[in-house]
């Protein structure tokens, strides 16, 4: 018989889950920029945990490839490489043109009509001028499409290419530009919706190169509290 997890492991469980979707989220909304440090003792005193917690979270984190542990200097975002860039992105185009024919071929009406309503917040944020938001749109549109491909596996696999790439976003990108552009997101639903499957796929791959083609290679980030880049502030 297996043993039931106690209320304080479940308790510990739920500790490490908020402080690495602190982390992972504010990534995502390109808060917490690359090379930004997490200091364990910042952290210990914004979560109200001890030591053995943050560092069992932040090699979850490594484990992710969203966060880099150097020895005898602590951790910090990851600082993906040029190089780096090109893989992932090349990674991402070969993922996401699987998981997009096969959301074609799965969608629902139902599943149509979410799809839409995520396309209407992201015109809202976009002309409110709400980077942070419509940044984190962006991102879970590509995850809402891998969702409906009905293949978990693919989909964990996105969800790791995707906090990747919104950390070159966050390194390269210049500012005020849009990681995705809500227009191309439109014509993919649409493809969706006729069950052009061939037509999705190209629309994804051309979206995806248009992305990478964004980004610069330069950088420059604001110098600001580690309270204030997890949203805590």
């Amino acid at each position: 018989m297996t043993a039931q997890p106690t209320a304080d492991e479940e308790d510990a469980d739920d500790v490490e889950t908020r402080i690495y979707r602190a982390v992972f989220d504010s990534v995502m909304n390109q808060r917490l920029t690359p090379g930004t440090k997490l200091p364990e003792a910042s952290l210990c005193e914004l979560f109200g945990v001890n030591r053995s917690v943050v560092r069992k979270v932040l090699q979850r984190l490594a484990h992710d490839h969203i966060v880099q542990l150097r020895p005898n200097r602590g951790a910090i975002i990851a600082v993906p490489s040029p190089e780096e860039m090109r893989q992932i992105f090349e990674a991402r185009r070969g993922l996401e043109a699987v998981i997009v024919r096969l959301a074609t071929q799965n969608a629902t009406a139902r599943d149509l009509s979410e799809l839409r309503k995520q396309l209407r917040q992201e015109h809202d944020a976009m002309h409110r001028f709400d980077q942070p938001a419509w940044a984190r749109l962006a991102s879970s549109f590509h995850l809402r499409i891998a969702a409906l491909a009905r293949n978990p596996i693919l989909e964990r696999y996105l969800v790791e290419m995707v906090s990747r790439c919104s950390l070159i976003v966050a390194l390269y990108e210049p500012p005020g530009n849009a990681s995705c552009e809500h227009d191309e997101h439109e014509r993919i639903v649409d493809c969706i919706a006729r069950g052009d499957a061939d037509g999705a796929s190209r629309l994804m791959d051309e979206h995806l190169r248009e992305l990478e083609r964004n980004v610069s290679l330069q950088r420059a980030a604001p110098e600001r509290t580690l309270a204030h880049l997890l949203g805590m502030a």
